[in-house]
């Protein structure tokens, strides 16, 4: 057979069988496991496979029953943990939101009761299938539930509670099908990223659209856990390591020091050598730089609270990002992941103590800057040593005209260089931010996120520093908004507060998240994910034989606006010939400037 045949063979059968599968679908059948065009996984045998219930055992999961071919649909889920709830005084089924469509967000608390001494335990909170396609976690969560309610997990309870989310994007996941997430190697049907509306839930923690979203902040907040679990699959490139983890910034670049300290220095650590123990095979998350050309390196980067990551370093609560990797079998990523879980109840329950220290002392620290850009470092900030990769080589596909990998299963060994960041842009947190009473929607998130904020009940004359946008752009349609992208011009004035404004202060154990979505250049601002679509339009305006005279005469009264609008015509040629320009600029800058037109309306006190 020639390369070429070669090369159509395998994506010929796997179209094959995803159209008999879809065909069978339709006519209420089964649906079958497709053929695939997924890389060789090696074998693998470890200890965790001790975890797997017997055939026959009345509390086999769906998936140990399927042999891990399958995952059990929502209906599926919710009735094993109903029976689960009936059959042990461990486990609580309850729920906390409804999804878009409005599904029952399900939850699952296991608890012995009470400490010792009375008080309330501190909470482990385990969430799975924020992107629902990417499902280890629900079933791994399942069998840990299964193990605890029978009594095979004996004193993992003591000293902490278990709250556990099969599945945080029920909407997503009732989208099941064998076409989704095709570089997942199992289940044979999965569901999608987004939600009902499209939006990926792993963004939307900083600007909350979503009714799943808000009800996980509105959980985070009522539990206020020591350590927050978000289990996902990767994707990316082949490589020899089945359970990675990390954490805001990959640690390095957290926010929040103390409480990513006990993440390095304790978490990993023992989470490593649990899944070693059990034969697995374990790294930090390796990001790609080029999926292409993995020994190009991995990203090490800060991160905003758009991601569960970001957001609970934000608001320091330990928080971890498992990524599974998606070409091995779904049998391994599983049985890895419920070993993970595990091991993170232990280390929580052993550190309880140093874990609450370490949120105190990130909520009372009082970081003065917040950094909003960065770049690549020039060199690398360390390296992987004996990385295990896979060995790959390229042939000419006919559907893209271009030469594409072809992952071989063998295994090779190389150094990673890890590249690191470096600041571009921070700014200095002001005193408080003064947002005005009619931003209903800002309002409401900011209660939402528990920061505070105080109402003045009578006109505050005060000197602001007012920010106006430079040439602000909006950017293609993003997770249900259209981003901003404008520079930032700041200026003190003397202005009139209205009474009913609200001050929100820096001096607060989330004035840093207060930051990340107030200060105009955050990343993660209101302003920057498009929530004031009103500063953009044109301002009405007069006819030219009234602005001229009138612009004429700001200019000969304002020296510091004369100053200003010389400067720009000798250096701006296209301006200077664009009379239409030149007038609009001049009332855009002068005295009685239009209160909307690329005016932010967050004011900072300095």
């Amino acid at each position: 057979m020639s390369s070429v045949l070669r090369s159509l063979a395998a994506p010929i059968a796997l179209i094959s069988a995803l159209l008999a599968a879809e065909a069978a679908a339709a006519h209420g059948e089964a649906e079958t496991l497709p053929a695939t065009v997924l890389p060789p996984a090696p074998e693998w045998n470890g200890a965790s496979e001790a975890l797997i219930a017997a055939p026959g055992d009345p509390w086999i999961t769906p998936a140990e029953a399927s042999g891990f071919v399958s995952t059990p649909r929502y209906a599926e889920v919710r009735a094993f943990l109903e029976r689960l709830d009936a059959a042990s005084p461990l486990l609580t089924l309850g729920t906390f939101g409804h999804s878009g469509e409005g599904r029952d967000l399900l939850m699952v608390r296991a608890s012995t009761g009470a400490a010792t001494d009375g008080a309330t335990k501190p909470v482990v909170l385990i969430q799975a299938g924020i992107h629902a396609g990417e499902i280890d976690g629900k079933d791994a969560g399942l069998m840990l539930l299964r193990d605890i309610a029978q009594g095979r997990a004996a004193g993992l309870l003591d000293d902490v509670d278990l709250v556990f989310v099969p599945i945080y994007n029920p909407d997503g996941h009732e989208m099941m099908s064998g076409w989704n997430l095709l570089h997942i190697n199992g289940p044979i049907a999965k569901g999608t990223v987004a939600n009902a509306r499209n939006l990926n839930l792993n963004r939307d923690y900083a600007k909350a659209d979503a009714p799943e979203t808000r009800a996980m902040i509105g959980l985070l907040r009522r539990l206020d856990p020591i350590l927050y679990v978000d289990a996902h699959v990767s994707a990316g490139f082949d490589m020899g390591y089945d359970i990675t983890f990390t954490y805001a910034g990959w640690g390095t670049y957290a926010r929040h020091r103390n409480t990513a300290d006990w993440l390095e220095n304790r978490f990993e650590p023992s989470v490593m050598n649990a899944l070693t123990d059990a034969g697995h095979f374990p790294i930090r998350y390796p990001s790609p730089i080029d999926t292409r050309n993995p020994q190009a390196g991995i990203r090490y980067s800060p991160e905003g609270p758009r991601y569960s990551t970001g957001y609970g370093d934000f608001i320091s609560v330990p928080t971890v990002l498992v990524e599974t990797h998606s070409l091995k079998p779904y049998r391994q990523r599983v049985l890895g992941t419920r070993v993970l879980f595990e091991a993170a109840l232990k280390i929580a329950a052993r550190d309880t103590d140093r874990i609450i220290a370490a949120k105190a002392a990130d909520r009372a620290s009082r970081p003065e800057q917040l950094l909003t850009r960065w770049r690549p470092a020039a060199e690398p900030i360390g390296t992987v040593q004996n990385f295990r990769g896979v060995a790959f080589d390229t042939y000419v596909s006919p559907a893209s005209g271009r030469e594409e990998q072809r992952w071989l299963g063998r295994p090779i060994t190389f150094d990673m260089p890890i590249i690191g960041q470096e600041p571009v842009e921070s700014v200095h947190l002001p005193e408080a931010w003064w947002v005005p009473a009619a931003e209903t929607a800002i309002i409401e998130r900011l209660q939402l996120h528990g920061i505070v904020f105080q109402v003045i009940d009578a006109p505050r004359t005060m000197v602001l520093d007012r920010v106006l946008l430079a040439d602000p752009e909006p950017q293609p349609a993003y997770e249900g908004r259209f981003p901003l992208q404008a520079g930032m011009q700041h200026h003190q004035v003397e202005e009139v507060v209205p009474a009913g404004t609200i001050r929100v202060p820096s001096d607060q154990p989330n004035g840093l998240l207060a930051a990340a979505l107030l200060e105009p250049e955050s990343s993660d601002s209101f302003l920057a994910w498009g929530f004031f679509p009103q500063l953009l339009p044109a301002p009405s305006s007069s006819e030219d034989f009234m602005l001229a005279p009138l612009a004429d005469l700001l200019l000969e009264r304002d020296s510091h606006l004369r100053a200003a609008f010389n400067r720009k015509v000798a250096t701006e040629p296209a301006f200077a010939a664009d009379g239409n320009a030149r007038l609009h600029w001049i009332m855009d800058n002068g005295p009685h400037a239009d209160p909307w037109h690329h005016l932010y309306p967050v004011r900072r006190e300095m």
